[in-house]
């Protein structure tokens, strides 16, 4: 039960979110990073952030490494495989990426079955 409702406020949470670009013209590149984090996305190259303004590069990389962190939280990693989300390889060197990586395989399996 405690699952369902984080991955409903996970889901929540993505449906109100303002767009890149939007926050890029709001000057909120640490949420951008969030954002790109938390949904397990690679980071983004400074030139694919410079092209959506004028990036602040360091608040961008604070918002990524908070949201990779929770992201890559191995209690959740068999539904986010089960989901049919790919894994990008964002949680490889942290404390638990292996884990991580072993439950999401586990997903992934059962969801290409």
């Amino acid at each position: 039960m405690k699952r369902i409702a984080i991955l409903a406020s996970l889901v929540l949470l993505f449906g109100c979110s303002a767009s890149v670009q939007q926050l890029a013209d709001d000057n909120n590149w640490y949420q951008i990073g969030y954002q790109d984090g938390v949904k397990g996305s690679t980071h983004r190259s400074y030139d694919a952030l410079n092209r959506l303004g004028d990036a602040n590069i360091t608040d961008y990389e604070q918002g990524y490494l908070v949201g990779v962190e929770e992201y890559c939280n191995p209690d959740f990693a068999y539904q986010i495989g089960l989901s049919g989300s790919y894994y990008e390889g964002v949680c490889e060197g942290t404390e638990d990426g292996q884990r991580f990586r072993m439950e999401w395989q586990r997903g992934w399996s059962e969801y290409n079955l």
